[in-house]
This record gives C-alpha cells, sequence and structure tokens, in this order.
C-alpha cells in the first residue's frame, strides 16, 4: 500500500490483518490521492487537513518529495487541538499526535512512515512493516506485476489489499501465480462524536479521539470481512 498521513481506521485494520505490510516508497507521488491530507471533524463538518509539499517534479517518487520549509508543525498541532480539546479521549491522544506532527524528518516518506509505526504501536498492531524498496524484485514494474512480484519475493500464500482496489486486480491471475487474493471491508462502524450527527471514515485520529483504546484494539480493529 502507499503510504499516508493519519488515514482511516480501514487501513490499519488492514495492517492488523497480515502478517507482513509492504508500504511503498519508490512508487510515484499522486496529488489527488491522501498520501498527505485526511479529514477531521470541525463544527460539525468534515475538513481537510494536509502536510505542506515543496514544490518539485510530479514525477518524482515518494521518498524524493519533501515537506515545505514553511510547515508550521506548531499550526498543524493547534487544529487538532482546537478541534478535538474536548473530546474524551484527548488527553490519552494528543501526546501521539505530537510524537508524529514534531518529528524533525523532512523526507515525505520517512516522515510518514514515522507516522504509520508510532499510531500501530500505540494501537497495539505488531504486524512486520517493511519498505518496498527493500526487497529484492524488479522495481520498474507497475501496478498488478509488481504486487506478484513482491508477494513472491515475501513468500506470501496471500494477499490482502483494501476493498477500492477490486476494480484494479484479478483473482485468476492471483490464483495462477499460486496467491489467494482477498479484499478487505469494513463494516459499518459508527461511534458518539460531538453530538447526534455522525461523520464516518474520518482520520484515525477521530476514532482515538472519542474511543478507548481497549475498545479500537478488541473490537474496532477487527470490524471488517475478508471477500
Amino acid at each position: 500500500m502507499q503510504p499516508y498521513f493519519k488515514p482511516y481506521i480501514g487501513y490499519f485494520q488492514l495492517i492488523n490483518a497480515v502478517d507482513l505490510f509492504i508500504v511503498y516508497d519508490n512508487i510515484k507521488y499522486t496529488k489527488k490521492g491522501w498520501i498527505n491530507r485526511n479529514r477531521m471533524l470541525r463544527d460539525d463538518k468534515d475538513v481537510t487537513f494536509s502536510l505542506p509539499l515543496k514544490k518539485d517534479s510530479d514525477s518524482l517518487n515518494i521518498v524524493e518529495r519533501e515537506l515545505s520549509v514553511d510547515f508550521d508543525c506548531d499550526k498543524l498541532l493547534r487544529q487538532f487541538e482546537g478541534t478535538y480539546w474536548r473530546a474524551p479521549y484527548f488527553e490519552q491522544t494528543f501526546p501521539l499526535l505530537e510524537q508524529i506532527v514534531r518529528y524533525k524528518e523532512i523526507n515525505l516518506f520517512r516522515f510518514l512512515h514515522h507516522s504509520i509505526t508510532k499510531t500501530c504501536l500505540h494501537l497495539g498492531i505488531t504486524t512486520k512493516i517493511k519498505t518496498s524498496s527493500e526487497i529484492l524484485i524488479e522495481h520498474t514494474l507497475q501496478s498488478q506485476d509488481k504486487v506478484l512480484a513482491l508477494c513472491s519475493a515475501a513468500g506470501a500464500t496471500t494477499y490482502i489489499n483494501a476493498i477500492g482496489g477490486v476494480a484494479l486486480y484479478s483473482k485468476n491471475t492471483f490464483s495462477d501465480k499460486g496467491f489467494d487474493l482477498k479484499f478487505l471491508k469494513s463494516n459499518h462502524l459508527e461511534y458518539m462524536q460531538f453530538n447526534d450527527k455522525f461523520l464516518a471514515w474520518l482520520s484515525i485520529i477521530d476514532v482515538m479521539m472519542f474511543n478507548a483504546l481497549d475498545v479500537i484494539k478488541s473490537s474496532m480493529l477487527i470490524n471488517y470481512e475478508l471477500v
């Protein structure tokens, strides 16, 4: 999977569901994706927060991109604090956000990798995480062919992708190569936010602000189906 900044809970369900999670560093950064942005709750609406990036070529890989010199970590933390200071688990969650946002790293991939691993540790997810460039394959391969090569190099028997990947991968092709292909579909998840209007699938930050860690670990991280 691509690395994302504080993605929704389905991303962490996926990490929790597997024995080995491979995060891409050597694929192209995409502007319109969720690599350096996500959504949080503010005034009963979903608003976007983001990591500003240094202007650079659109052809660069994620590992070649950098955070902007104008990135104000304190400003981003104030946004999180202003939004969630009244949430029941603010005191449990905000120190984690401080560790992540204040991380002294300008490389986009390394910043995101740190965020993902720190969040996994906080949530009690013990899955081994590797970087795609560490694995000996032909890295010029694209999309499904690259995934198949990574599966082969990792000695996998099953590959699990998020449900959004259904149109990208062929179960028959994976089966022909000796792999079982599964897709993780998150079940409906609802919890009390600030009032009766619930906004679904916001950043994992929202989940952690409104739910006890033991509830997230014991029920939310396993609230999915493999199809």
